[in-house]
């Protein structure tokens, strides 16, 4: 099985074969929908993926934000475009 950073690097590699475009909001959605067909399956939670759920406090963090707001909407609203967004999410995640 691909370990999850393996697969953040696929997408964005090649992500219109995972996503379609170069869109956080694709991304977000397509992570979401990997972590709900895990949880379905009953697969545990990998540490890759346990290091990945403190990204969205380390962005509230970073921004100086108390948001429930998603971690894509928060690089969104701090991007020119979805495209924009979809490369901050990997500058950041680095």
């Amino acid at each position: 099985m691909t370990k999850f950073y393996e697969l953040l690097d696929r997408i964005q590699k090649k992500q219109g074969m995972y996503i379609g475009s170069r869109s956080i909001s694709n991304l977000f959605i397509f992570l979401c929908s990997y972590q709900n067909a895990r949880d379905l399956l009953a697969i545990p939670v990998t540490e890759e993926e346990e290091e990945f759920s403190e990204f969205q406090p380390w962005l509230q963090k970073r921004f100086a934000l108390n948001s429930s707001a998603s971690w894509a909407k928060i690089i969104l609203f701090y991007s020119t475009d979805e495209s924009h967004a979809f490369e901050t999410f990997f500058d950041l995640l680095e």
